[in-house]
């Protein structure tokens, strides 16, 4: 065995071996692969094994897209075939409309990946598959390529194509701990020796937390057990002339595929159960949970309802075996939080199905830094403190309950909350706040003008539509207040803080005391990886504010490139402090009644910060604007934030203050040209081709990503960013939509929704460069409806900016 190589995967499963072969498809071929028994003898063995196309974003269906396309040139090698019944075509049922909307709209998002779906109705569903009934069914989802596949055959040649190029895989070689050196390169003990390596990948499987233990983390993943049967042969399967269509029922909980002349049907019940909360036994190899067919009697009948057949057919074999989830019920792919060198595959819920993918854009980031796709869905940081062992298994339970039903816009579940929290959340919850989470936080997202108001999920505009707009009219005309929690905030101090911060940020670093600027920080391929707002604070420090979601994300960024020679320190304070916004024209008046502090634009002008007191409240503030208006953002200590708060509403009583919450916020900054990250700011793309030119200076002697930067502009832009306005009240243009011009798809929609104070229906999205022209027209595909749209100046509100330096 090697006592020396480049990457260790840990884990013989589908999600280690896609990782081990496509190391060394991206260079890499000194790398290694151990494992505890044999090769797919966790989950992978008992798998389904279904290959689908379908995914949530763009980013899924693209792994899963590669799954096929690499599947597919598996099964045809002639030196090593494996079994994959590629192409037997797929069918999601639906038996509401808003369903099939939804369908609409992940048709329409998967056009632009190059992908294609068909909405078909019930008689066409029926068609396609004669032993469904078509009795409460409105259509359903057809994806032409689904399909499935032998589990260990995969695994095998994917191994066996790893060792053709020079990786080596150690078979019943338990790893018992793991050693970071202080260079950040590993030891990965053995129970057959020690290897010494740069990177070490987690991969395994629902004994994830017994690899994270051997290195001090604890990952946010939960296994449950679920149950399959195989049935006896049917007569209408064994003489068809073609295979079945693989199905997918949300209705009852349950799918269905082929397997010889019979079915393979699965459950998702709702009295369903975790596994392996309290430890797993080591022996537990290749091994099932007992069977108990009782407790999914409920979905079988369900199932016998939409498909007869079964009722005269026998059960031959029950499979109940651990699979594994995560919060948000998608995999962690990526670096692991707070450690270097470290990644993990794990939480691969459909494991087979999308593994090739998930292998394809680890191995990506391990040797590239980053992936052709943005990972962010995937990436293991955007849970953080939060995402411990009772949280991950109350939201796998409500996942696997809801396992064939996608989340609608703004719909969040209600298993494991709250989780994060302020001394304000149960203040405004008696205001009427309806929440939305961020980060596990808890954050207004409207209020609600009467306790029995309730809003409809759906991808149209709803009945919060007038809620919202009154919000944004009172922050427009008088003065508003909200809260925005769990914001990104890191305080660095020492000498060498502005110097390194030149070098992290792509542009102008503001250096002089009381002053504010934001920067983007790019990666090593000169693509968007974060966005900053620099406060300069006395005493030489420097507040670091990012997204509520970046919290990892943006920590590891920095950690990473501190170098010894850096006199940085760098210490959270995001769990500390929480911001209330006060935004409007009255805005300056009820700062001026709770603080003895100057509140001028000549002694308090836009982009400055102070320290001073609000009531008896200590606070940091800071005069910029997400919403375009007159803005103040209040940086309070969380033991004074009640007392802020009860301060500025006595202050804006006069001035008729109104709440607002992040809905309202959502519609100004899309009037704005403001961008979010990780819906416009993502590493797909550079800063210029972003629209963010005025915040990159080249003349820069050093920054992260100037060189590839310069490479990338030889070639000129692949895509532009632009503000569209949609020719429809009915529906926004939601993320993922695709921008069609003719027949063609142009472009992608990465955020819309309502400009109350413009009054349009307002959209991002980036387009082939030669359409990012005011006045061209353009079409949307939302939900299924091909509606006109044209491209926009980036800022129809003040576009002059004279609102928040007035």
């Amino acid at each position: 065995m090697k006592t020396q190589t480049r990457c260790v995967v840990i884990g013989g499963g589908i999600a280690g071996c896609s990782t081990l072969y496509h190391l060394t498809q991206e260079g890499w071929n000194d790398v290694v692969l151990v494992e505890r028994n044999e090769l797919t003898s966790g989950t992978t063995w008992h798998s389904a094994a279904q290959v689908t196309n379908f995914g949530m974003n763009q980013t899924m269906v693209g792994l899963k897209t590669h799954s096929i396309n690499l599947y597919k040139e598996l099964s045809d090698d002639p030196e090593y075939p494996i079994n994959y019944h590629h192409g037997d075509g797929g069918i999601r049922l639906a038996n509401t409309e808003a369903q099939m909307e939804g369908y609409r709209h992940f048709a329409s998002m998967a056009r632009g990946m190059d992908v294609h779906f068909e909405v078909i109705d019930a008689a066409e569903c029926a068609r396609r598959h004669p032993l469904i009934s078509t009795e409460n069914l409105l259509g359903g989802l057809w994806d032409p390529l689904d399909g499935d596949i032998d589990p260990a055959q995969l695994c095998q040649a994917l191994a066996r194509r790893a060792r053709n190029a020079g990786a080596e895989v150690y078979r019943n070689t338990p790893v018992t701990g793991l050693t970071q050196r202080k260079d950040h390169t590993w030891t990965v003990h053995t129970e057959k020796g020690d290897i010494d390596c740069d990177v070490v990948v987690n991969a395994c499987g629902y004994r994830v937390n017994e690899v994270g233990a051997m290195m001090g983390v604890h990952h946010p993943v939960m296994s449950m057990e679920h149950q399959y049967f195989l049935t006896e042969e049917i007569p209408a399967i064994r003489d068809a002339a073609h295979r079945m269509p693989l199905l997918r029922c949300p209705i009852s909980d349950y799918y269905c595929r082929q397997e010889k002349n019979g079915l393979l049907v699965g459950f998702y019940e709702q009295g369903c159960r975790t596994w392996g909360m309290d430890g797993i036994d080591p022996n537990f190899v290749n091994a099932l949970c007992p069977d108990d067919i009782d407790r999914v009697t409920d979905v079988l009948e369900g199932a016998f309802a939409r498909m007869p057949a079964l009722t005269e057919v026998g059960i031959h074999t029950v499979v109940n075996g651990p699979i594994t989830y995560t919060i948000d019920g998608a995999p962690l792919v990526g670096p692991i939080p707070g450690k270097r060198n470290a990644f993990c595959i794990i939480g691969l819920r459909a494991g087979l199905g999308e593994g090739g993918g998930h292998g394809w854009l680890l191995a990506q980031q391990i040797v590239h830094g980053e992936a052709c796709y943005d990972t962010w869905p995937l990436d293991p940081r955007r849970f953080t403190g939060h995402g411990n062992v009772e949280l991950c298994a109350l939201k796998a339970v409500e996942d696997y309950q809801n396992e064939f039903r996608f989340h609608f816009p703004h719909e969040h579940r209600p298993a494991g909350r709250p989780v994060k929290t302020t001394p304000l959340t149960p203040v405004l919850a008696a205001e009427g706040a309806e929440f939305t989470v961020v980060n596990g936080w808890e954050r207004a997202d409207f209020f609600k003008p009467t306790p029995d108001f309730k809003e409809t999920h759906c991808f149209h505009f709803n009945e919060a539509f007038s809620v919202i707009a009154g919000e944004v009219a009172a922050v427009q005309n008088s003065v508003g207040l909200t809260e925005v929690n769990g914001f990104n905030r890191y305080e660095l101090s020492g000498d060498g803080v502005h110097d390194f911060l030149d070098r992290m940020i792509c542009g102008n670093v503001p250096r002089r005391s009381g002053r504010v600027g934001l920067g983007y920080l790019l990666n090593h391929h000169g693509m968007i990886k974060s966005e900053a707002t620099i406060a300069n604070l006395p005493g030489g420090r420097v507040w670091y504010g990012s997204a509520a979601a970046a919290e990892w994300h943006d920590m590891d960024w920095l950690r990473k490139h501190l170098t010894p020679e850096d006199d940085v320190q760098i210490r959270s304070l995001t769990n500390d402090q929480t911001i209330l916004v006060v935004a409007g024209p009255k805005a300056r008046e009820v700062m001026q009644a709770v603080s003895r502090a100057d509140w001028s634009a000549a002694a308090f002008p836009w982009l400055s910060v102070r320290e001073c007191f609000v009531g008896i409240a200590p606070a940091t503030v800071i005069s910029v604007s997400f919403s375009g208006e007159l803005a103040y953002e209040i940086h309070v200590p969380n033991n004074q934030l009640y007392a802020a708060y009860l301060a500025l509403r006595a202050a804006g009583e006069p001035h008729g203050m109104t709440l607002f919450g992040a809905r309202a916020i959502e519609s100004m900054r899309l009037e704005k040209g403001f961008l979010h990250w990780k819906a416009e700011l993502l590493t797909e793309f550079d800063p210029f081709e972003t629209g963010l030119d005025r915040f990159v200076k080249m003349d820069k002697p050093e920054f992260i990503g100037r060189k590839a930067l310069q490479a990338r502009q030889q070639n000129g832009p692949r895509k532009r960013l632009v503000s569209l306005v949609v020719d429809g009240t009915d529906a926004p243009a939601h993320g993922g939509a695709s921008v069609m011009l003719n027949d063609r798809v142009v472009g992608t929609v990465t955020s819309g929704d309502w400009g109350h104070r413009v009054g349009k229906n307002l959209a991002y999205a980036f387009v082939d460069p030669a359409l990012a022209v005011p006045g061209r027209k353009l079409c949307i595909d939302i939900i299924g409806k091909i509606t006109p749209a044209h491209v926009i100046d980036s800022c129809p509100y003040d576009p002059q900016m004279t609102l928040p330096r007035h």
